[in-house]
């Protein structure tokens, strides 16, 4: 069987907060909040830092924050 290639950790970390509803806004909007693990305001989550998860938050900068950037 084929090994599956995996991401190598960077040990880099973003804590992302919601902090606008995504009611009334694209349906691209909500899926992409649903995508970072949010759905509700005040919800945060801990992402790696890739390129893509930055990507996915600036697509939404105005319905979330960067609340802290890990080592």
């Amino acid at each position: 069987m084929a090994e599956k290639k995996t991401a190598k950790k960077s040990g880099k970390t973003l804590t992302v907060r919601q902090i606008r509803s995504a009611a009334r806004r694209p349906d691209i909007q909500a899926a992409t909040l649903r995508g970072l693990g949010l759905g509700k305001i005040r919800r945060t989550r801990t992402l790696e830092d890739t390129p893509s998860v930055r990507g996915m938050i600036s697509s939404i900068s105005h319905l979330v924050e960067i609340v802290e950037e890990g080592k």
